[in-house]
């Protein structure tokens, strides 16, 4: 009996042994990447940063990519390009009103489609800018300090990527045919004159300012609405920043 019990106790303490060995690596990796009390370092505002401006892309492109995302938003709805306004009237003057509302709701249904696309896009940007100074744009008394200098740094090489996700996406939705159609229509109004538009240019511009103008909503969100912060990095570095404002050092 008691030749089993030593046996037992033996078990047990080999196999507490080999837990605590396994747990030990998890340990002391959760508590080097826990979140560590006080004023927040230059990684910790870099991190967070990214982390909110990928929530915004997230959140932004999720709501922007449901029908309607852009068409029902007055902010952000493409309509005829500029210089085309002068198409639209003098079509929808002889009766052509359904083909240019035709035109319109694809070339919503064009950007709608390509925010879905944009997300990964967008998000690849973001872990990729630099953080130089982080600390300004944290601190900034611009609300949309983030948003802005993410778009400054980043937007020629986001519209290089998201222009031809956008041209496949108005081809998807007959933005383009309707287009060619309009245009092939007006131009041969007697002295209505000739117009050249880059439509996919066009709704490259319109897109991503749409998209950026929710990215901008969702950052004010996470400045001003503390419930926003989804994790601890994001409430311990936008804490810091309500709190300080003026004149901060960062270790």
């Amino acid at each position: 009996m008691k030749f089993r019990i030593a046996i037992l106790s033996i078990l047990i303490f080999s196999a507490a042994s080999s837990y605590a060995q396994f747990k030990l690596p998890q340990v002391l990796k959760e508590a080097a990447n826990a979140i560590k009390p006080g004023s927040p370092s230059q990684t910790e505002i870099g991190d967070a940063l990214k982390e909110a401006l990928e929530i915004g892309v997230s959140a932004g492109t999720d709501r922007l990519s449901l029908q309607n995302g852009f068409l029902g938003n007055s902010a952000i709805k493409l309509l005829f390009p500029p210089e085309a306004r002068k198409v639209e009237k003098a079509l929808r003057g002889i009766g052509m009103n359904k083909a240019c509302d035709d035109f319109i709701l694809s070339l919503n249904r064009a950007a709608e489609l390509a925010a879905r696309e944009a997300k990964p896009i967008f998000i690849s940007a973001i872990k990729e800018m630099s953080i130089q100074d982080a600390s300004n744009i944290l601190l900034s008394d611009q609300k949309n300090a983030a948003t802005t200098y993410f778009q400054r740094v980043t937007s020629k090489a986001l519209e290089a990527k998201f222009n031809p996700v956008i041209q496949n996406s108005l081809d998807k939705t007959q933005a383009t045919k309707y287009w060619t159609d309009l245009s092939t229509a007006y131009n041969q109004i007697p002295l209505a004159g000739k117009v050249n538009t880059d439509l996919s240019a066009f709704a490259t511009e319109k897109a991503m300012v749409g998209l950026f103008l929710e990215i901008a909503q969702e950052e004010l969100k996470m400045r001003e609405n503390s419930g926003f912060r989804s994790s601890p990095l994001l409430k311990k570095v936008f804490g810091f920043a309500d709190k300080n404002k003026n004149g901060v050092s960062f270790r």
